[in-house]
């Protein structure tokens, strides 16, 4: 189904009481977030705030914050018929003769929605500011969290062009608003925007830019999509396909950029790759900590065009489950195709909230040959921005990626540490905080699956047993009762499956270290496969907070250790606590984001006044 535009979608999720309208005044400073955080994490309704103060426009935010809600802008059922879509436009038939060949005629009606169609006008571009009239302020830019360095546009669409090969591209990045036309461009180093700007370094010319906020839901996604580079494949033609009609644009107003007609503002301007670079941040990430300043490109907005009653689209990121996780999981469920037709004995995969996309991976696969796992985790590894990945966990077939209690009791039953782990360095995302390096740093494969007998030390080999896999796993995880004290421990839980959660506030180099070997040492890690530690903000009774926590803390291949315990056997110990300067970690250590106590007691009790329902308070 395609939308015309986002009111429409917003129209549609009125109709379906997946909307909720707050009439009151609200300030776009922290306020809206803490509203939408309480909201998103209880898998509630969208808002549509009608009296953001100092705007005069509406703003529209957890548009697509729940999984079905994605589903419907994306316009099929559930996000797993996104496979089934993608499957049936590849499977082209060269075989069977005549009837073979017309079998492929439905598919080239889905290809010929790929390219975006020209218009000559748009509703985008009925109201227009020039020069002076230019106002971001006017505009109600979010200021989402305490520590943020100033309000940031959060959905934004960025639009450029290759200067040599005039290859479009469309990016998500997060904008500062800098002054009344000028914001921040966060390209990172391994952005598309960021090859277009060097590219306009050195042909000695500015950057045209235009960035659209809104447009049909289809469109939002395709810019968060992380596309395969395939000349003539860009994130209007993924829209395109999507909505199952071409996607129309027009030609800016003051760039020579093809924008989407159906957008609710557009901002056109210019990089100046001459320019001195602005510092930009702390921003409260979708790491769920803060990401802190750094230098980026300033973006020059020369006009703002407009539909005559615009609605803003925000989104909020930070600590998971947010709106950004339904939008990663569209991403494995119409890539997953791919991927298999790469590594053909993927069953699966999944990307949990816990990891917030790059820090964790599971894939189950049909395994046939000892060694599979590995040869699958590396080869995820060298497949676009799954390069990224940080932890990949490999499972069996069968079982569901996506049920992590699930997950962790395969690891703890099936990976024995030291002999089923692998540690390996390569590209982090550059948002993490823990890695050796800024972009660099460790990884780590852990292979739970089912072992042959080759994986398990057997002078056996898997063709003389001619038996299926071998099963040779006798750990039985099971809790203490009594828990051993430590230095700076401010609370430790022991799970039935294995894993020791502990909370540790790190007041000297080392004391992880120290921690993990005296726990080690001790009767009570008799039944544990995984001791976690986490940084005294944690919740050990959480295991979904304990882990988000340590996937944001470690660098795997200097942070994971194989420890000998007390009983012959072996823990994997995991110190995700803070590192100090004194162990030789030369960054700052940012903040988790914690929301300001005092806009928190605001908003509780301001709740009725907004006519929120109490069941999302």
């Amino acid at each position: 189904m395609a939308f015309p535009d986002l009111q429409t979608f917003m129209r549609l999720l009125d109709s379906r009481g997946e909307l909720l309208r707050v009439s009151a005044p609200v300030s776009r400073d922290l306020e809206i977030t803490e509203i939408a955080d309480r909201l998103v994490k209880k898998g509630g309704p969208a808002v549509l705030f009608e009296n953001v103060i100092g705007s005069d426009f509406p703003l529209l935010i957890g548009a697509l914050g729940t999984r079905e809600r994605v589903a419907l802008a994306l316009g099929v059922a559930d996000l797993d018929d996104l496979a089934a879509k993608v499957n049936h436009l590849i499977d082209l038939k060269g075989q069977g003769g005549v009837r073979g060949l017309l079998g492929n005629i439905p598919k080239l009606g889905d290809a010929m929605n790929l390219p975006p169609r020209r218009v000559r006008s748009a509703p985008a571009q009925e109201v227009v500011w020039r020069g002076d009239e230019v106002d971001l302020s006017r505009i109600p830019v979010l200021k989402c969290w305490p520590e943020d360095g100033g309000p940031f546009v959060t959905l934004p669409l960025v639009i450029t062009r290759d200067p040599e090969t005039g290859e479009r591209n469309m990016g998500m990045y997060r904008m500062q608003v800098m002054s009344c036309n000028t914001t921040g461009m966060h390209w990172q180093r391994h952005k598309t925007g960021t090859r277009h700007l060097e590219k306009a370094k050195a042909r000695g010319e500015r950057l045209p830019v235009a960035v659209a906020l809104g447009g049909d839901p289809a469109l939002i996604y395709a810019a968060t999509a992380p596309l395969p580079p395939i000349p003539g494949l860009d994130e209007f033609a993924l829209a395109g396909y999507l909505r199952g009609q071409r996607y129309p644009v027009v030609r800016g107003v003051t760039v020579d950029l093809d924008v989407p007609a159906n957008a609710e503002f557009i901002l056109e301007g210019y990089v100046d790759p001459q320019e001195e670079w602005v510092v930009e941040g702390p921003f409260g990430d979708h790491t769920g900590f803060y990401t802190l300043p750094d230098l980026y490109p300033l973006f020059h907005v020369t006009a703002v065009t407009m539909r005559r009653q615009p609605v803003y689209p925000a989104t909020i990121v930070g600590r998971p489950p947010m709106e950004d996780a339904y939008l990663i999981e569209a991403s494995e469920r119409l890539f997953l195709p791919a991927a298999q037709l790469i590594i053909p004995e993927i069953a699966d995969y999944h990307m949990p909230p816990a990891g917030v996309a790059h820090n964790l991976v599971v894939v189950s696969i049909h395994k046939e040959f000892p060694g599979q796992a590995y040869k699958v985790a590396n080869g995820l590894f060298g497949l676009g921005q799954m390069m990224n990945a940080k932890v990949i966990v490999v499972v069996d077939a069968g079982v569901q990626v996506n049920d992590m209690d699930a997950v962790w009791r395969e690891v703890a039953q099936k990976a024995q540490p030291g002999r089923d782990t692998l540690t390996t360095r390569g590209p982090i995302d550059v948002l993490d905080h823990s890695s050796r390096g800024w972009g660099y740093g460790g990884k780590l494969i852990i292979d739970a699956t089912t072992k042959r007998p080759e994986e398990i030390g057997s002078g056996v080999s898997s063709r003389e047993d001619q038996a299926d896999d071998v099963v040779a796993e006798t750990f039985q995880p099971h809790a203490a009762a009594d828990l051993p004290s430590f230095p700076g421990v401010r609370g430790q839980w022991q799970t039935t499956d294995g894993y020791w959660y502990v909370a540790l506030d790190k007041t000297q180099a080392g004391q992880a270290r120290a921690l993990a070997e005296a726990f080690a040492a001790h009767p009570a890690v008799s039944g544990i496969r995984h001791l976690l530690i986490c940084d005294e903000q944690t919740d050990v009774r959480d295991p979904g907070d304990a882990w988000w926590t340590v996937l944001n803390n470690i660098d795997a291949e200097r942070d994971v250790w194989v420890l000998d315990t007390l009983g012959g056997g072996k823990v994997l110990a995991w110190d995700g606590a803070r590192k100090l300067p004194e162990e030789g970690f030369v960054r700052e250590w940012p903040p988790k984001i914690v929301m300001d106590p005092k806009v928190q007691a605001r908003v509780e009790r301001l709740w009725n006044v907004y006519g929120l329902p109490e069941r999302w308070r």
